[in-house]
C-alpha cells in the first residue's frame, strides 16, 4: 500500500513537471485591455488599436491586427503577440487615452498580460 501511494504521488508530481516545462510553449503570447471611463465604468464598444512605434500610433497607420472593439466587460484580447512593447489608441466619440496610457511595456512571452486603460 506505501509503494502504491509513492508511486502515485511520483507520477503526479513528474506529470505537473512536465505540464509545467512542456505546456508554456503551448500558451500565446496575448494582451487583454480593460477600457474604463474616468470613473472607473468599463465601456463597451471602444475601438481599440496596437501598434509597435510611437510614430505609426502618431500617424494611425501599421497597426499590428485588425482593431478590436471592447465588449459589455470593456475588454478586448490581442493574441499571438511578440513580447515587445505596445502603444495602445482606444477611442469612443470624443473619448480617447491619449496623453494618458498610451504605450504597455514588454509583454511577458507565453502569457495573458493584461492592461487597464482610461479613456477620457
Amino acid at each position: 500500500m506505501i509503494a502504491m501511494k509513492k508511486y502515485v504521488t511520483l507520477t503526479f508530481l513528474l506529470t505537473v513537471f512536465f505540464l509545467n516545462a512542456y505546456g508554456q510553449g503551448f500558451l500565446k503570447t496575448s494582451l487583454e485591455i480593460t477600457i474604463r471611463d474616468r470613473l472607473g465604468n468599463t465601456v463597451e464598444g471602444v475601438k481599440v488599436k496596437l501598434y509597435k512605434t510611437h510614430e505609426d500610433f502618431q500617424s494611425d497607420v501599421n497597426f499590428i491586427q485588425e482593431p478590436l472593439e471592447t465588449n459589455s466587460k470593456g475588454k478586448v484580447v490581442f493574441k499571438n503577440l511578440e513580447a515587445v512593447p505596445y502603444y495602445i489608441s482606444a477611442v469612443k466619440g470624443d473619448n480617447n487615452n491619449y496623453g494618458d496610457g498610451e504605450m504597455v511595456d514588454t509583454l511577458v512571452a507565453n502569457r495573458k498580460n493584461k492592461v487597464t486603460i482610461i479613456i477620457r
